[in-house]
């Protein structure tokens, strides 16, 4: 049964932060959206149940949250919008850009790995948008934690990914669990999956925009001399340099291997998989993004759904096992307007799967050296929570810590917690500068991470 014919459609209250939109992009540094983008705004808007089909790095978030937030009524202090997804990083981004947006709406999010009374307290006072990952919502609704009343629009984002991780009985109790809806959107980076029943996706409008592809990706093989392709990744590394990248590899213990090499070899990196704990999981993707590591060794979990922008290349070092596994990894370059690189390290006489074309062998141009520049990320303990803003942040680092604004980089800021790159050269002095002084009101400690 179509949900449009359960629920009626009644007049909505636009928040006033929402009626001009180029205001939200302004803050977001965009200077206009994508054809995808304007497309699914206006279907989703038009629609109660729409597909967006589209590649990663094409901005999806983006173009389902903008008509979402349109629909929201600023009167209601309940939750309104869940977005579901497949991990815990991609529920902490779109919260991060949810905030970053400046719209005034409260947002959450939950998933497996932090503490479920954390989780209680955030949402005593309810978020207008709840996102998270299936297990952990499918707990909370199961415990009442927050009232399910006013949800009238459910996203399952990278829905197949849901699924193909084992995901599906979570998606289908919290299905089951919610008052009808007005709007549903689902959203995949492939169209291999068919929707379960119990989504009840009826007539959806599909948009898709898979057929547009990467044009700007180029492919090329990199042939190891013997089967140990080490020796032969390292070298391609050295050239590669400065240019941020993700090597991809098939198993935890080879990541292991591959880090313990490179780190005898003097090449910095980060390490990501399934098995870190989720503290260093989200270090190592702060330090990959504020240019503390160019480089980071991963396995697939790393092939989607992150928000790692700008990667110059990827490296396949183990040759993925399935077709869509292939597509996801190279996926990670060549974003939106960006060109990128994927190299497929092989050794000699070694047999690609169908799925991958025969490939020219690669030509790599080594960066200028004098283009590179080291950064070290400091972490100081005071967030959101504290009253604290990234120009605050800013200030410390510049009036009490004497740094120029070329000294410092990226600034990530958490609710209890900030995140700082600087200036390899001038770290250490900063951190004996700043450690135990008072940011604002609050007195705070500075380390290295």
């Amino acid at each position: 049964m179509d949900h449009r014919s359960q629920v009626p459609c009644q007049p909505i209250l636009t928040h006033p932060l929402l009626k001009d939109q180029s205001a939200i992009l302004t803050k977001l540094g965009i200077e206009q959206l994508n054809r995808m983008q304007e497309e699914a705004r206006t279907a989703i808007s038009a629609h109660a149940n729409t597909m967006l089909l589209s590649p990663t790095g094409t901005g999806k978030t983006l173009a389902f949250l903008l008509p979402l937030l349109d629909d929201l009524n600023p009167e209601i202090q309940e939750v309104q919008i869940m977005i579901v997804v497949p991990s815990r990083e991609l529920a902490i981004q779109i919260e991060q850009v949810i905030r970053e947006m400046g719209t005034g709406y409260k947002c959450n999010a939950v998933y497996g790995g932090q503490s479920f009374s954390k989780d209680k307290i955030n949402l005593k006072h309810p978020p207008a948008l709840l996102v998270g990952t299936p297990g952990r919502i499918a707990d909370h609704l199961r415990r009442s934690t927050f009232s399910t009343d006013h949800i009238r629009t459910l996203v399952l984002d990278e829905f197949d990914k849901s699924l193909e991780i084992g995901f599906e009985s979570e998606m289908k109790e919290i299905v089951q669990a919610l008052p009808q809806f007005k709007r549903k959107v689902l959203t995949s980076a492939t169209h291999e999956v068919e929707i379960p029943a119990f989504v009840g996706l009826n007539d959806p409008h599909t948009l898709n925009y898979l057929q547009e592809g990467t044009p700007k990706l180029r492919m090329s093989a990199i042939v190891s001399p013997t089967k140990d392709k080490l020796e032969t990744l390292a070298m391609t590394l050295e050239q590669l340099r400065d240019q941020p990248g993700i090597v991809f590899c098939n198993f935890k213990d080879s990541i292991q291997r591959v880090s313990d090499f490179l780190h005898d070899r003097g090449i910095p990196h980060g390490c990501f998989y399934g098995g870190l704990e989720q503290m260093d999981r989200e270090r190592a993707l702060i330090k990959f993004r504020n240019g503390t590591h160019r480089l980071i060794i991963a396995t697939d979990l790393a092939a989607r759904g992150l928000d790692i922008p700008e990667i110059k290349y990827i490296i396949h070092y183990h040759l993925p096992l399935k077709e869509h596994e292939f597509t996801h990894r190279n996926g990670r370059t060549a974003r939106m307007k960006s060109d990128g690189d994927v190299y497929v390290l092989t050794f000699q006489g070694e047999q690609l799967p169908e799925f991958i074309p025969e490939l020219p062998e690669a030509k790599i141009e080594s960066a200028d050296p004098e283009e590179d520049r080291i950064w070290k990320t400091i972490l100081i303990s005071g967030g959101r929570k504290d009253k604290i803003s990234k120009g605050d942040i800013a200030g410390f680092c510049f009036h009490q810590g004497g740094l120029r604004k070329d000294q410092v980089g990226l600034i990530e800021l958490k609710q209890d917690c900030a995140f700082v790159s600087v200036d390899a050269s001038v770290a250490l002095d900063l951190i004996r500068k700043l450690d135990g002084t008072r940011l604002k009101t609050k007195k705070v400690k500075v380390s290295g991470v």
